[in-house]
């Protein structure tokens, strides 16, 4: 879909159902896979991302079968039973699915080349590749300006373990470094600064992995057969319906519930977030469920509905120790600063460089043609984005092929005074395919 056009509603009503967590669903098909015998996984989300992490497991000798519209089934071959693939494997454009393999696939008896697309293979890797190279892997990367990049071409070793401690705070370089784990000598460690999601450490426990974690220290302890829960229930994506609450936040007259959405304490800082900008926003049935607690299983993740009505905004500051939980939703809570009173603050934020896109730039250079008064400024080795909230107004303005980027935009469009025209959107398959048709159903039109 190209030159999409956006205009003001006069308010968002209903309920908003959202397909599952592109985060626990990618764990889900890992975990299913590397254990033995079946694993239903209900509420999948069908998007380019998670069917990337599919596909490269089929290609594993995985078999992995679509049974309804948002079910599959993967039928595991046990923690040494993939088997080597028969060309290149192509990871399109999901980091997520690119840095746990790296870390999956140093632990195998076989050679693989990983290959990702364009825009992926722009983005840092050293990050990953340095600590599992302290743990026996043999990686060959892309290396070029003191970074590393796709493709790789991975010789499986045997490894051991390592204690580690995360100079950034990243999930995916944890889920790395724990997925290699399991098959290492000795328990491997992970030491993080600041506290990242943790559905790595969630998935581990609820497939019976030998694991434990206390305060900031993660270990595992290779060598382990894993034990499939056979069913899980992937609650709704927050960064997905991140989106949905700012825009019902923003235009008047709105009052929607998300249903089922992951309530998991290291992805709640866009709650936090909003309720300190004043967002009427409050949290029903909340519910965590695991085996032996109910008929789903959610890997562990607590869940509930989230009612969000419009709010008049206010200014908060964003620390850099609340980046990790809501590095995913800073595109859009930008729109947000620039529709509330005063001056919001966002603190740590240099990660958002080396996404899809540079979100710095792409979303800087957007608000600031629909009025918006943003300044990026450089504090130690980080940077800091300070937005006055002036309002918005209709402009021409670009997703930069990137998902979080493009709907951002719409979400900034259906509160702005004047057409907003973005170039392609395209790109918003990667992650919510249905996006535009949800946002429709809740205008009703």
């Amino acid at each position: 879909m190209s030159g999409f056009v956006v205009r003001r509603v006069s308010g968002l009503k209903g309920s908003v159902y959202i397909l599952g967590d592109k985060s626990v669903a990618h764990r889900a098909i890992i975990f299913g896979a590397l254990s033995k015998g079946k694993t239903v996984i209900e509420n999948f989300p069908f998007n380019e991302d998670c069917l990337s992490t599919v596909a490269v497991f089929k290609q594993l000798g995985i078999s992995i079968n679509k049974r309804t519209e948002s079910v599959i089934e993967v039928k595991g071959n046990g923690l040494y039973g993939l088997k080597k693939a028969v060309s290149p494997i192509f990871v399109g454009e999901s980091g997520t699915t690119f840095r746990l393999m790296t870390g999956l696939l140093a632990g195998q008896g076989f050679k693989t080349e990983l290959v990702a697309g364009k825009a992926l293979s722009g983005r840092p890797m050293l990050r990953v590749t340095r600590p599992l190279r302290l743990m026996g892997a043999d990686i060959a990367g892309c290396r070029r300006n003191r970074d590393e990049y796709p493709p790789f071409t991975i010789q499986g070793k045997d490894l051991h373990s390592i204690t580690y401690r995360l100079p950034v705070a990243s999930a995916q370089v944890k889920g790395a470094i724990l997925l290699a784990g399991l098959y290492a000598s000795g328990k491997t460690k992970v030491i993080e600064q600041m506290a990242t999601r943790d559905h790595t450490e969630r998935m581990m426990q609820l497939f019976k992995a030998k694991f434990s974690a206390k305060g900031n220290v993660a270990m595992v302890r290779g060598g382990v057969e894993l034990v499939s829960p056979r069913k899980i229930y992937v609650p709704a994506d927050i960064s997905s319906a991140a989106f949905f609450m700012v825009a019902a936040a923003i235009i008047p007259g709105s009052e929607i519930t998300i249903k089922n959405v992951i309530l998991n304490p290291s992805r709640m800082g866009i709650i936090h977030v909003l309720k300190r900008m004043g967002v009427r926003l409050t949290i029903k049935g909340k519910m965590c469920q695991g085996p032996g607690k109910g008929k789903k299983v959610s890997g562990g993740e607590p869940m509930g509905d989230i009612v969000v009505r419009s709010s008049i905004l206010k200014a908060t500051t964003i620390s850099k120790y609340e980046v990790p939980s809501l590095i995913d939703e800073i595109p859009v809570l930008m729109v947000a600063a620039a529709l509330a009173k005063g001056k919001t603050v966002f603190e740590g934020v240099h990660e958002l460089r080396v996404k899809e896109t540079d979100r710095i730039c792409s979303m800087t250079e957007n608000l600031r043609k629909m009025g918006g008064k943003i300044l990026v400024s450089k504090v130690g080795g980080s940077e800091r984005i300070e937005i006055l909230g002036t309002g918005l107004r209709g402009a021409q303005v670009k997703s930069f092929g990137d998902h979080r980027t493009a709907m951002s935009m719409i979400v900034a469009g259906l509160a702005a005074a004047g057409l907003v025209r973005i170039d392609d959107i395209s790109c918003i398959k990667k992650s919510f395919p249905g996006f535009v048709k949800v946002i429709a159903g809740l205008t009703g039109k």
